[in-house]
């Protein structure tokens, strides 16, 4: 007969000796062998584990005593012995010297849960004596708290949670308690779900917790917890405008009194609301769990708790939300429950873990548009920009203004703050280095608004700009600098300095992507006292403009900007004769056949025909000596409005010099019109065929209308005979004002709207990331 089992012989055997491979620490390895004896002292049972500690050496600077560091180690860490007091020595002078990659980033995440207040015991757990502790969670609250108290001490210990699993009725009679008794003790339900917890920190459980249901019922306890949060508050509040006499001692002394039961109430909830978060977060590893999750209104509920003031809860509900809002249908939750309000008085905070997570899921929602218009508006944008001078938050609040400053409508009120000059200053400071991909896209974005555009130009803003951009050929200073330029008023005037330097840059040998930004630039000069023959002829631009103009010669962007150039110069009479005499014109008629699709293209061409015809000499050679008015009919008709215009009233000009023309234009206009007269008749035709369709015939008219009212019912006059009363299509009539097009003094209408070269195809100008996990 085999001895009966008396007592447990353990022996720790220390292992290998090793630094930790991100943090800064020590890992021992060591090995358990647990015997099992019985009463002769004969061996029973035998098993062996091997495990791990780690010492963490948060002190460790390079002003550390590494030697007296090692000895305190040693003394401390029974698991080391004296012998291998060298070899702590040696690894930690290797921790102290060890370089952290620049490329790692510090991750906030939420604390490692510590046992809570009411929560400690003065008694050991002992694993053997696991069963003793199941019965006591057969027996009155008190008792459970002490028994469920003592298996969470087992269960911290990561090397008894299977031994634990394999006991079924250890996480059966926990899971029964908890679905029983939780709403009748705090406590109690905090000890339970911290048991569950511990279980959930490994992967391989997850299985066993979501087999008891656990997930399903924190959220219910989250849930009910929450409402009862609220019937606090009121109850507090009613107490404290009932009692409200300040002369009153005892009232005082009653509403201090129910103040501090609240405070107390609120810091055990927020115990229970922590750990059951955690768990939570925990199973929402799995991504289909995390949807059960979704469907149940985890979003909601995490939105409530950010009403909180406990910061350790704070940082574990936005590091939840944060990975819950990588998904689109959580980002769209978010949006309804006015999550960005609730974190905006989260910016900023003392708590730096809690405030890089909360910057780092206001980026993830900031690729909305709606929930970025929200921040605005709650005024996050004076807060991010006082963030920029925060080292360690500055990347994500530059990222956040970066997708602000996407949108057209916020780009006026960074002039409101105090970021423009900082970003200013912060791209003055890198001088010779490579300049940060976040700060300059914001620049580039907005220069697009023309305050913002005059305040970057303050001073010597502009010429310090140039000299940088010139200098290092920066292809992104320079977009921001030709954004600059687009802008009429103060601003542009301040570019005639610099004329010559962008001409000098417009060469074969250079990039086409720096050409193509000193380009656009020089195109949007529209300056009245800029001597643009002077500049063609100094820097020899015509042979370059010409071969560029060839279809395939070069990116459709650059080709683009030639042909925006040449409608800029050819304002002056000079420069248009000179085009005009290169044989520019039939280039672009070549180039107009080639891009016939596309309607930029199309639109910016045709403005260059407008400007010529202004001047002389270069009409005579459009008119007379190429095919230009033939295309200006056919496009006279376009679907695109810009087209319409700008061909109309080229044709106008071109009607008023040549009778020839003028009268093709004419006939074009009359059949094009007489086409759409008789298509409205038969239309009326098969609508009369119905003779229920209108209430009377009278109706019908209503069909025509013209600028003094309705044609004639029965269509016998054209439409054409209004010509002199109205628009048709995009005709342009004058009155002989200061504005009539014939009139060659008065300024020309302004350049159509461009694309500014953008092409649906591209991919947006910066990309850094997507939503931060």
């Amino acid at each position: 007969m085999q001895d009966d089992p008396r007592y447990i012989k353990r022996k720790v055997t220390a292992g290998s000796l090793d630094v930790h491979p991100t943090e800064k620490a020590l890992v021992v390895h060591y090995e358990v062998e647990a015997s099992i004896l019985g009463e002769g002292g004969g061996h029973v049972l035998g098993e062996r584990k091997e495990g791990q500690k780690i010492i963490r050496v948060k002190s460790l600077s390079p002003s550390t005593d590494v030697a007296a560091l090692a000895k305190k180690v040693v003394e401390e860490c029974k698991l080391i012995p004296s012998s291998r007091l060298p070899q702590v020595e040696h690894l930690l002078y290797y921790l102290q010297n060890r370089k952290s990659s620049p490329k790692e980033k510090r991750t906030a995440k939420p604390r490692e849960l510590t046992p809570f207040d009411g929560m400690e015991l003065n008694e050991e757990a002992i694993i053997t004596q696991v069963d003793d502790y199941i019965e006591l969670l057969y027996e009155g609250i008190p008792e459970k708290i002490r028994g469920a108290a003592l298996i969470l001490q087992l269960a911290r210990n990561p090397d008894n949670l299977e031994e634990l699993l394999h006991n079924e009725a250890t996480l059966g009679a926990l899971a029964r308690v908890l679905r029983e008794d939780w709403k009748q003790s705090v406590e109690l339900a905090t000890i339970i779900i911290y048991v569950f917890f511990c279980f959930s920190s490994f992967s391989q459980f997850h299985g066993v917790v979501s087999s008891y249901k656990i997930g399903a019922l924190c959220m219910s306890v989250v849930e009910h917890e929450l409402k009862r949060h609220d019937v606090w508050c009121e109850e507090l509040r009613k107490k404290i405008l009932r009692e409200s006499a300040p002369e009153n001692g005892t009232l005082r002394r009653d509403q201090d009194k129910a103040l501090k039961k609240y405070q107390g109430l609120l810091a055990k909830q927020e115990q229970l609301l922590r750990v059951s978060l955690y768990l939570l977060l925990n199973l929402a590893e799995d991504t289909r769990t995390e949807l059960k999750m979704r469907n149940k209104n985890i979003v909601g509920l995490l939105v409530k708790v950010l009403e909180r003031d406990d910061e350790e809860l704070l940082v574990l509900v936005v590091s939840f939300l944060k990975k819950l809002s990588i998904f689109l249908e959580n980002k769209n939750d978010m949006a309804e429950v006015d999550t960005v309000e609730r974190l905006a008085r989260l910016v900023p905070c003392e708590h730096e873990d809690l405030l890089n997570l909360t910057l780092r899921l206001l980026l993830n929602l900031s690729f909305d548009s709606g929930l970025r218009a929200k921040m605005v508006e709650v005024g996050l944008l004076p807060k991010l920009t006082a963030l920029l001078g925060d080292e360690n938050n500055r990347q994500v609040a530059l990222r956040i203004l970066y997708h602000i400053s996407i949108d057209d409508r916020f780009k006026g009120m960074f002039v409101y703050t105090d970021c423009i000059p900082q970003l200013m200053q912060s791209l003055y400071e890198h001088s010779e280095q490579e300049t940060e991909a976040e700060l300059i896209s914001i620049l580039i974005n907005l220069a697009a608004n023309k305050k913002n555009a005059q305040l970057m130009c303050e001073g010597n803003g502009l010429k310090m700009l140039m000299k940088r951009a010139l200098k290092m050929k920066d292809c992104l200073l320079m977009k921001m600098i030709r954004n600059i330029s687009q802008h009429d008023g103060a601003t542009k005037p301040l570019y005639i300095d610099y004329v010559g330097d962008l001409a000098a840059e417009i060469r074969a040998e250079e990039e086409e992507e720096w050409v193509l930004e000193c380009l656009g630039t020089l195109a949007n000069l529209t300056i009245p006292d800029l001597d643009w023959e002077l500049v063609l002829k100094e820097y020899n631009l015509v042979p370059y403009l010409k071969d560029r103009l060839k279809p395939g010669s070069a990116e459709d962007d650059l080709i683009l900007e030639v042909v925006i150039m040449i409608g800029t110069v050819s304002i002056d009479d000079a420069c248009a004769a000179m085009l005009a005499k290169s044989g520019i014109i039939p280039a672009l008629i070549e180039l107009l056949n080639a891009q016939q699709e596309d309607d930029e293209f199309v639109c910016q061409i045709v403005y260059v025909f407008y400007q010529m015809v202004f001047h002389q000499a270069t009409r005579d050679v459009i008119i007379k000596d190429t095919q230009a008015p033939a295309y200006l009919i056919d496009l006279m008709h376009d679907k695109n409005t810009e087209i319409r215009k700008v061909c109309d009233n080229t044709l106008d000009i071109i009607a008023e010099y040549d009778e020839e023309w003028g009268r093709k234009i004419q006939s074009e206009k009359f059949r094009f019109h007489n086409n759409q007269w008789l298509e409205m008749v038969e239309s009326r035709q098969a609508d009369e065929s119905e003779p229920y369709l209108y209430e009377n015939d009278n109706d019908t008219a209503d069909l025509f209308y013209s600028a003094d009212g309705i044609t004639p019912a029965e269509g016998s006059v054209s439409p054409d005979f209004f010509n002199d009363l109205q628009q048709q299509n995009g005709d342009f009539y004058h009155t002989g004002d200061a504005n009539d097009v014939f009139d060659q003094t008065s300024s020309s209408p302004g350049r159509p709207v461009t694309a500014y070269g953008f092409r649906p195809d591209e991919q947006p100008f910066y990309q850094y990331s997507t939503a931060s996990k």
